[in-house]
């Protein structure tokens, strides 16, 4: 009986050994399998990442682009207000609410519609070689037969025609609106007119002084070019060197308790929203610069400048602080032993140790002045006028976009993209002038 149990147990024992042999493979399996899932799962969210990023910046560039190769529209368009009932070249629309596109090459429109008990007929003629700084005004735009639309003031009429050109004043450069009478003027009908734009010069555009969008079409960003570079290369110069100080100091000066206090508050100035820094800054600087300097408003690029050196200071400084502790021990204790005082270690060994890193902070610090929008906007003045002085009004790229990309449409809204194209390659530009300068300075 016991040699029974004996080769009982030996066999359970046995076959417990194997049972559990299979279900640590059968756990290793599963472990496989779910790191190869999680695997899977993380490449899947990268690609989906990088897509999706990848698509963001061709349709940035596309839209920022186009501008300069392709009319805004085919043809004329046709916006009625106020006019439920319509017919355009014998086409008639009723209760439409988007524009009506003309075909391509389309030189002469009928209109017509009900009004006062009877119908209102106007003839449109385009004439695409007309050209100037106001087309509209300048001939692309003539009426055979006006009705009684109310805006057009009578002059000399031209041959041929029954009606003057639209009047300079009275219209933008590529958009012409008509007015009838009526008992309500917010109900009156009303009849837009707007002639496809050409695409616009790339020169025109970069080097141009003037940003008048919704006047006369002019959309030269020279002026937000200069004041976003300077503002930034002065937060730069302001915010850097001061940004050096307090990481040295924290990794080389002062215990590691105090530095790690000090650390936290500078991560938590770091985090404060860009509003705020502004909000600092229109209460703080801005009252002091125009108290300082005797002007009569103190929103100038100065104020800009101080704000922007404020909100790179903890970037920079956590950056550099870092790179500066990941210097080995023994670096510090070679100098010292030949001699170096610690400011001389500090200062001529453990810096240039640690320049890739003060080069990268430089770097992110540099992109979140050129990319910074909400504080610029509130001390910055915002006036696209083209100066070196730092205590004039200035409006940086940002600031454009911020503030006109609600209601901008049509080619204003691709130079608004265009805008932002001219950002990117600012950015990547600077970026790659300070790596391939690090990269000499590695070489020396």
């Amino acid at each position: 009986m016991s040699r029974r149990k004996a080769i009982y147990h030996f066999f359970r024992r046995l076959a417990g050994a194997a049972a559990g042999a299979g279900g640590r493979r059968g756990n290793a399996g599963r472990r496989k399998a779910a790191d190869r899932s999680f695997g899977l799962l993380v490449s899947a969210v990268a690609l989906v990442s990088v897509l999706a990023l990848g698509a963001i910046v061709i349709f940035v560039f596309f839209q920022g682009t186009r501008a300069f190769f392709a009319p805004t529209a085919p043809g004329p368009i046709i916006v009625q207000r106020n006019i439920p009932d319509i017919t355009v070249n014998g086409e008639r629309h009723l209760n439409r609410l988007e524009g009506i596109m003309l075909p391509e090459g389309t030189r002469r429109v009928e209109i017509s519609f009900p009004f006062a008990g009877g119908e209102e007929n106007l003839v449109l003629h385009f004439d695409p070689a007309a050209s100037g700084r106001y087309p509209v005004a300048g001939g692309a735009l003539r009426f055979e037969r006006l009705g009684q639309a109310s805006m057009l003031a009578r002059a000399p009429e031209p041959p041929g025609m029954e009606g003057p050109p639209l009047p300079e004043h009275m219209a933008r450069a590529y958009e012409a609106e008509l007015r009838w009478p009526g008992a309500i003027a917010a109900l009156a009908p009303r009849l837009h007119v707007i002639l496809p734009e050409p695409p616009y010069g790339f020169f025109s555009f970069v080097a141009g002084r003037e940003w008048r969008p919704t006047i006369v079409n002019a959309f030269g960003i020279l002026p937000m070019i200069a004041a976003s570079a300077m503002a930034a290369f002065g937060a730069v110069l302001l915010g850097v060197p001061l940004a050096l100080l307090c990481a040295v100091f924290m990794s080389e000066f002062i215990p590691d308790r105090l530095a790690s206090a000090v650390r936290s508050g500078i991560e938590l100035l770091a985090g404060i929203p860009s509003v705020v820094y502004g909000f600092f800054g229109l209460m703080v600087i801005v009252p002091a610069v125009r108290e300082a300097f005797g002007i009569p408003v103190g929103n100038t690029l100065l104020s800009a400048t101080l704000v922007l050196s404020l909100m790179i200071l903890p970037t920079v400084t956590t950056i550099a602080e870092t790179s500066l502790r990941a210097v080995p021990r023994s670096v510090r204790e070679a100098s010292l032993a030949l001699g170096a005082s610690k400011m001389q270690t500090a200062w001529r060994v453990v810096v240039p140790h640690a320049n890739s890193g003060v080069i990268a902070g430089v770097i992110l610090g540099m992109s979140r002045a050129i990319g910074e929008t909400m504080a610029v906007i509130l001390v910055a003045g915002n006036s696209p006028q083209l100066t070196i002085s730092p205590l004039e009004s200035v409006r940086t790229l940002t600031a454009t976009i911020a503030l006109e990309m609600g209601y901008a449409d049509g080619r204003h809204s691709e130079m608004l993209f265009s805008i932002g194209v001219v950002l990117f390659s600012m950015i990547l530009i600077l970026n790659g002038a300070i790596l391939a300068m690090r990269r000499r300075m590695e070489r020396l």
